[in-house]
């Protein structure tokens, strides 16, 4: 598990990699810059991709031991970017649902889930810098569990339960078209627990018997993606990165807020792919019990899926 006083370094180091990949692949900046074939096109730019991922064991008389299991994981992105004049609009949707079944429970168990819309509204202030407004929803579909043994689990999260609205104005800096950092001074981030249970025991920072919670703050979101690197050894790579950060100005500040979510596609051929996606998310509010028994404390959370199976891209 990692600590989080190891947190800032890996900020540091992903703001450092974006950097290098957005300007170390070019000689002259200023002219990259300025290239016709990197100035967006006018008019709606729509698409998306659609990903499964299925892993599957299966064991007969195996003297070395182990379990049968099935996994299926998929993911549907969307996007909808439009751009005339100085107005650029980049909105997007992410649904993921993912479940996993192995001798030691019956039925499946939920590892993956999530609903993620973000619309950002930008108007071109001056070179590559836009004055900027953005709206950020993230919740889930299923109730969570943490299974405790074969017999027994415990709900931790249901829809609603949390669920995230950022709302954020300020500036945005894309030098290039795969790379942008939004950068919010003023930024409201609303906390909604829906569900009874969690909101009487005052889950997700919110109060006992609550179902929402205010915060004001700073914010920071990069994010690069890109899918036409040039280099043939990463000619059928994708590389996806999104880094949010968010500081609350009124309690505990140090305590900032983070979510880096990663992913990398391996085009095997028109239909298969290979994908890897990992998700860090640090939130103070979030708590977990101390390993010492001695109470509930926050804690760096970590995903990892890793899988191969079907992509279609319209």
């Amino acid at each position: 598990m990692l600590e989080r006083k190891k947190i800032i370094p890996l900020v540091l180091l992903s703001l450092s990699a974006l950097s290098l990949s957005a300007f170390g692949q070019v000689p002259d900046h200023e002219k990259f810059l300025k290239a016709p074939s990197d100035e967006p096109q006018p008019g709606w730019k729509k698409g998306g991709q659609f990903t499964i991922n299925l892993a599957q064991n299966s064991l007969t008389n195996w003297s070395a031991g182990g379990q049968n299991s099935l996994a299926v994981n998929g993911l549907l992105s969307l996007h909808a970017n439009y751009g005339k004049g100085k107005s650029r609009w980049d909105s997007s949707l992410d649904l993921g649902y993912g479940l996993l079944k192995d001798g030691s429970y019956t039925g499946f168990r939920k590892t993956e889930d999530k609903i993620d819309f973000l619309s950002k509204y930008g108007w071109k202030a001056f070179d590559s810098f836009y004055f900027a407004g953005l709206v950020n929803f993230k919740t889930q579909m299923k109730p969570g569990y943490d299974y405790i043994n074969e017999s027994t689990q415990k709900r931790i999260s249901a829809f609603f339960a949390p669920a995230y609205l950022q709302a954020a104005l300020g500036f945005d800096y894309k030098p290039v078209p795969h790379l942008s950092a939004f950068m919010a001074p003023l930024s409201a981030k609303f906390t909604f627990v829906l569900d009874k249970e969690f909101s009487e025991a005052g889950a997700f920072g919110v109060e006992p018997g609550q179902a929402l919670k205010s915060e004001m703050g700073g914010y920071l979101r990069l994010s690069y993606s890109r899918s036409d690197f040039k280099s043939d050894i990463l000619k059928s790579v994708s590389l996806t990165t999104k880094l949010d950060l968010f500081s609350n100005y009124l309690d505990h500040p140090e305590d900032v807020d983070v979510s880096w979510e990663t992913l990398i596609g391996l085009k095997v051929n028109k239909l298969l792919s290979v994908n890897l996606n990992t998700h860090l998310i640090y939130d103070a509010d979030t708590l977990f019990p101390a390993a010492d028994g001695s109470g509930d404390v926050a804690k760096v959370q970590f995903k990892e899926i890793f899988g191969a199976g079907l992509a279609l891209t319209f």
